[in-house]
């Protein structure tokens, strides 16, 4: 398929820049895969569309203040440096912002110091700091907000789920953000289990596809866990007749990668004459690549909460596989011309 395939108009006015409150009080269309329904309706009225026995499956990764601002110690140049992922404490893989930063630049970030000691593709840079960065990353570095949002963020935990809890992402698992603790003691009083998993959010949410025909494009590695406590959890409640909802797209990616390690599955995107429509999930922790787009079969994702996603992006991707490319793209239409809000801080969908 190609890229432009996955493409659509949105006015910039509709890209929420500011989260809405309370969490729960954000807008909800429920898309209905069987027939292509859709209903409008408030997230905090997503109970409504659960069932007892239903599995909700969160990403329970935590934002670190992965957005360093500096300088050139050389020339004074400003730079920033966006943290991705740890090779061990001292030594960071990244995004860079500033011009000539080449192997060897030294880079200066308050009182903290480092060197260039990888040139990646584009401005993918790997940087060893004099000291590790765990102690003082609280005070020397930001919440990275994405690009498109303009608006200064008053409380950093908006940009945190409020189960967070593993620290290492440089972006929100923004589907969960609309989750309340209230809501999900509700949700739990009614019978609905929930489950917890990990995935760092790492380069893919920053970097945009820039290969013309989808296939040709590469996943990088992101970082997962998922325990045996929380993967029993999963199949219990799948044996038993529940639906597993994944929250986000990064959930459906540990879920997904689970399933098709535990059935031995190296290419998902083989044909298979011993394909078998739901697989168990193990527990896993290491990391996956898994780049879902239409053609992938689902081994164990039966319902997806999610948010509205840029054109183009690996995220419309996966919720076309999920749905269809037709129905998904007259959804968000139809959610553009009834004034829905996009992306981070925009509303919530249920795909059903």
């Amino acid at each position: 398929m190609q890229l432009s395939d996955f493409d659509y108009e949105l006015p910039p006015e509709q890209i929420a820049q500011t989260p809405i409150e309370p969490r729960d009080a954000s807008r909800l269309l429920v898309l209905n895969r069987a027939d292509g329904t859709l209903e409008h309706t408030h997230f905090n009225q997503i109970g409504e569309y659960l069932r007892p026995g239903d599995v909700l499956v969160l990403n329970q990764t935590r934002v670190i203040p992965a957005r360093l601002v500096g300088q050139k110690a050389e020339t004074g140049g400003k730079v920033e440096f966006l943290l991705l992922h740890p090779r061990d404490p001292r030594t960071w893989h990244g995004l860079i912002g500033g011009k000539g930063v080449t192997v060897g630049t030294r880079l200066v970030f308050d009182e903290m110091a480092a060197e260039v000691i990888e040139v990646g593709e584009q401005a993918e840079r790997v940087l060893q700091f004099d000291r590790p960065l765990d102690d003082v990353l609280d005070e020397l570095g930001q919440v990275p907000l994405p690009p498109y949002i303009h608006e200064p963020l008053d409380d950093p935990e908006r940009y945190q789920t409020v189960y967070a809890r593993d620290s290492g992402s440089a972006a929100a698992p923004t589907a969960g953000l609309h989750f309340t603790g209230d809501l999900l003691l509700a949700l739990k009083s009614a019978g609905v289990k929930l489950a917890f998993c990990t995935l760092h959010v790492g380069l893919d949410t920053f970097q945009p596809v820039a290969e013309a025909t989808i296939e040709d494009h590469k996943m990088h590695s992101e970082r997962i866990w998922l325990d045996d406590h929380n993967a029993r959890i999963i199949n219990e409640a799948k044996l038993g007749g529940g639906r597993v909802i994944a929250v986000g797209t990064t959930s459906v990616r540990v879920l997904e990668t689970a399933a098709l390690k535990s059935a031995g599955i190296e290419d998902p995107y083989a044909d298979r004459g011993d394909f078998c429509p739901w697989r168990p999930v193990i527990a896993v922790e290491g990391s996956t690549d898994l780049f879902i787009r239409p053609g992938y079969s689902f081994r164990v994702v039966d319902g997806l909460i999610t948010n509205f996603h840029l054109p183009k992006s690996t995220l419309l991707m996966l919720v076309s596989a999920f749905a269809t490319r037709a129905m998904i793209l007259s959804a968000y239409a139809q959610a553009r011309d009834a004034g829905y809000r996009f992306y981070s801080f925009g509303d919530a969908m249920f795909i059903r």
